[in-house]
């Protein structure tokens, strides 16, 4: 089928109960890996590409991957620009295809993430396409993007005037997550979570999900969560797989080979997440 829109799946997510996995795809067997598990699950799913993955090859090299992947599919596809960090990237990606946008205002003050953000919610929403945006700062790294230490979690209160003055159709909320490899368990404030989706009707995505125990992204679920984003376990997963096949072949030369290698344990590790997420047969 054709590529679809984040906007009924986490609607029908959130009616659900349930919670759409996200995953940043870096390269081709990466896509093929995504697919395949949801298409074994029948599961709906959502790729996602960061600032600096398409810095490397730019948003039409992997729109087309994920674009092709999708038409071939029997399940639900969504092509995501993850963490847009300006309205001239949300609009290079809006323009190649994407199927739903993120635009990240969250490291500039509130007024300005209002504003940025409306500017990208008005463009996007003229062709149907739903805009996500981030309140409170997810912190840690991942690529280019420094969240730093001691950010500040989601305010509920902030949380209603932004999405009221915004339109947007999903919001990233900070409850102790963050990006790139956890030095230890993350604490959650699911009890902020709760309060949040108290006040605030649309959609609300967990960022920096990779090392999170199961049991406390459940929690979140339970608590409102539609959308999981994984990024840094994938590439974890994929570089085990070729690392493993090199080292048991250590002549080796054919990329297809390795790279075949890193896509099963890409394609384990997604599964093992839409489970988490509850989107079993939800297709």
């Amino acid at each position: 089928m054709s590529l679809v829109t984040t906007k009924e799946l986490l609607l029908k997510a959130q009616e659900g109960h349930y919670a759409v996995g996200a995953f940043n795809v870096e390269n081709m067997e990466m896509v093929q890996a995504v697919v395949a598990a949801a298409e074994e699950l029948n599961a709906p799913v959502i790729m996602q590409t960061t600032p600096s993955t398409v810095k490397y090859a730019d948003v039409d090299y992997f729109f087309a991957n994920v674009a092709t992947a999708a038409k071939k599919a029997k399940v639900p596809v969504v092509m995501h620009l993850d963490h847009g960090n300006s309205f001239d990237l949300s609009m290079k990606a809006y323009r190649a295809g994407y199927t739903s946008i993120m635009i990240d205002g969250s490291h500039e003050s509130f007024e300005d993430n209002i504003k940025v953000t409306k500017s990208v919610v008005d463009a996007c929403h003229s062709a149907g396409v739903p805009v996500e945006a981030e309140l409170g700062k997810v912190g840690g790294k991942e690529d280019d993007l420094e969240g730093g230490d001691g950010n500040p979690y989601t305010v509920p209160s902030e949380a209603v005037e932004f999405v009221n003055a915004t339109g947007v159709d999903s919001l990233a909320v900070a409850i102790g997550t963050a990006h790139g490899v956890y030095k230890g368990i993350p604490k959650l404030d699911v009890d902020r979570l709760s309060e949040i989706r108290e006040v605030v009707s649309i959609p609300l995505v967990l960022h920096g999900t990779s090392g999170v125990p199961d049991d406390a992204v459940k929690e979140c679920i339970s608590r409102g969560i539609c959308k999981v984003n994984y990024a840094t376990d994938l590439r974890i997963a994929f570089t085990k797989g070729v690392r493993k096949y090199l080292m048991e072949n250590p002549d080796a030369i054919d990329p297809k080979k390795y790279n075949a290698s890193g896509r099963e344990e890409v394609k384990q590790y997604v599964m093992s997440k839409i489970k988490v997420c509850g989107s079993v047969d939800k297709a």
